[in-house]
C-alpha cells in the first residue's frame, strides 16, 4: 500500500521554498512584504511595519555619569579646536543615532570662564536651560542675552545665535533640540558663516551686533496680558514665541502662588511655557512646563502618546515607568518614551521636587497623533486628553 503523504506535502514544501525565495529576493532589492502568513511567524503584518529600533525608558545621573565628563571635555576641549564641546544623551535602543528620544535630543554643556563661541544656525529648534552660573551667555538674533540658573533660554529655527558665559567662573547649561526630528524629515541644515550688512557692503563677522535694548524680551513680553503695538511682533521666522529668554523668577512666583491648589492628580502643579501672542507652545513641535510636587506627593499613572524628558532642578524622588524604579536627584535626565505608564514621587515629607520637563506633545497634536490615559485609584484606566486643545 503506497503511501501518499509525500505527495500531499510535495506542494506545502515547494511553496515553502518559493516563499523563501521571494523573501531573499525582496530584502536583496531593498524591498520588504507586508501581508499575513502565520501570525506566530516573522512574517506578521503588523510586526512588519514596526520599527525594530525604539527608544526605550533611561536615566543618565548627572552626578556619576554626566558631571565628571562634562568637567573632563573643558579640559581636553578647545575653541580652538571645536566651536561646540556638549554632550548629548543618546537613548540605547535608538543607538547610534545621537537621540535622547525619538523626536528630541538632549544636552549638556559646559563653558569655560569668559568663551564665547561664534554664530551659527540651524533648522531644528533649540532651548537653553541654565544649571550653573549667574553669566551664561546666549545671543539670538541681535539681542543679548545674560541668564542663570533655571532661565530658559530660545534660538528658534534659522535664527542666528551664539553661546558663551561671561562669567569668571564655569558655567553648566542643557540644551533640548527637536533634532532626531528634524532629521527623520530629511530637513538638517547648519550654517556657520555670520555676514551683516554694513552699508553697501556685506562683511563677514565673529560676532552678532547688538539690535535690542538690554532685557528686551522681558520688556516687551514680560507682562501677561499686555500687548505693546508699537514695535514688530516678527522676529526671526515668526514660527515660534518671540520672547527669546523666560526668566525663573516668573516661574518661581507663579508656582508659589499655586502650591497650596489641589492641582492635577496625574502631574501635580505643573506650568507651561507658552508664546505669549498666542498662548499656544513656544515650538510647533516641542513644549515645555515646569512640574512641582509637593513634600510627599505622589502622581497617578499616566501614559500618553507623546514622548517626555524629565530633569529634576530640586529635590529628590523616583519615577515609576511601567512599574520599573528610577531614582533621581537634581539635573539628571529620565527620558520617558510615548507608550509607557508614568508616575512621580516626591520621597521628601518636608522639602518639595521641581522638575523641568520637555515634550513633542505639539508635534502629535498637530498630527492627531496625541492620546492620553491616566489609571484613577480604582485601577480603571480613562483617556484625558482634551481634543481641540
Amino acid at each position: 500500500m503506497s503511501d501518499s503523504r509525500g505527495q500531499n506535502q510535495k506542494p506545502d514544501a515547494i511553496r515553502e521554498e518559493r516563499l523563501s525565495d521571494l523573501y531573499r529576493n525582496l530584502e536583496r532589492k531593498h524591498m520588504a512584504p507586508y501581508w499575513v502568513v502565520d501570525t506566530t511567524s516573522e512574517h506578521d503584518e503588523d510586526s512588519q511595519v514596526m520599527d525594530k529600533r525604539k527608544a526605550i525608558p533611561y536615566h543618565w545621573s548627572y552626578s556619576h555619569d554626566i558631571e565628571p565628563l562634562l568637567h573632563l571635555s573643558a579640559e581636553l576641549i578647545s575653541l580652538e579646536t571645536s566651536e561646540r564641546r556638549s554632550i548629548v544623551l543618546v537613548n540605547p535602543g535608538l543607538a547610534p543615532s545621537r537621540a535622547t528620544l525619538t523626536t528630541l535630543y538632549m544636552a549638556y554643556r559646559q563653558n569655560d570662564p569668559v568663551e564665547i563661541m561664534p554664530p551659527h544656525r540651524h533648522s531644528p529648534n533649540a532651548i537653553r536651560l541654565g544649571l550653573t552660573g549667574n553669566q551664561n551667555f546666549t545671543g539670538v538674533e541681535g539681542e543679548d542675552i545674560v541668564f542663570g540658573p533655571r532661565d530658559m533660554v530660545l534660538t528658534p529655527h534659522d535664527t542666528w545665535h551664539n553661546h558663551g558665559n561671561e562669567g569668571h567662573e564655569p558655567a553648566i547649561n542643557l540644551s533640548v533640540l527637536d533634532l532626531p526630528l528634524a532629521e527623520a524629515l530629511n530637513s538638517v541644515h547648519f550654517e556657520h558663516d555670520y555676514e551683516e550688512q554694513a552699508g553697501e557692503s556685506v562683511i563677514s563677522r565673529e560676532t552678532q551686533s547688538t539690535r535690542f535694548p538690554q532685557k528686551y524680551s522681558e520688556m516687551v513680553y514680560g507682562l501677561g496680558g499686555l500687548r505693546p503695538n508699537f514695535v514688530s511682533h516678527q522676529r526671526g521666522t515668526g514660527r515660534a514665541s518671540p520672547m527669546y529668554v523666560y526668566r525663573w523668577d516668573a516661574v518661581e512666583a507663579s508656582l508659589a502662588q499655586y502650591q497650596d491648589w489641589d492641582g492635577d492628580p496625574y502631574e501635580g502643579i505643573q506650568i507651561e511655557y507658552v508664546d505669549p501672542l498666542h498662548g499656544g507652545p513656544i515650538y510647533r513641535t516641542m513644549t515645555f512646563k515646569v512640574q512641582l510636587l509637593r513634600p510627599g506627593e505622589r502622581t497617578q499613572p499616566v501614559r500618553q502618546t507623546a514622548s517626555v524628558l524629565y530633569a529634576p532642578l530640586e529635590g529628590s524622588g523616583h519615577s515609576l515607568v511601567d512599574g520599573k524604579k528610577f531614582q533621581w536627584s537634581p539635573f539628571d535626565t529620565l527620558a520617558v518614551p510615548g507608550g509607557y505608564w508614568c508616575q512621580h514621587v516626591n520621597e521628601s515629607e518636608t522639602e518639595r521636587a521641581v522638575v523641568f520637563v520637555a515634550s513633542d506633545e505639539p508635534t502629535l497634536r498637530a498630527l492627531g497623533f496625541y492620546r492620553k490615559f491616566a489609571q484613577l485609584k480604582t485601577e480603571e484606566v480613562v483617556r484625558i486628553d482634551r481634543v481641540g486643545r
